[in-house]
């Protein structure tokens, strides 16, 4: 999961995870990752989405940040 967290972080643009992390603690929706091994598909989900739906794979397995940061 911190694989896919950081790379999460980098696909938006953040060096650092506590970064992306500090931006995103407080809005409606946040980036998401598709936690698939082969796949790197992103999208916004609400902050405690854990199934959320990937495009490219056509499956439920999309995280938020925060979740995948272990904030919620």
């Amino acid at each position: 999961m911190k694989e896919k967290l950081k790379r999460l972080a980098e696909l938006e643009g953040y060096d650092d995870v506590n970064d992306f992390l500090e931006v995103w603690v407080n809005d409606s929706e946040c980036p998401g990752i598709c936690m698939n091994d082969d796949c790197e598909y992103s999208t916004e989900v609400e902050p405690d989405s854990d199934s959320g739906y990937c495009e490219n794979c056509e499956t439920n397995t999309v995280s938020s940040g925060l979740i995948l940061g272990g904030l919620i």
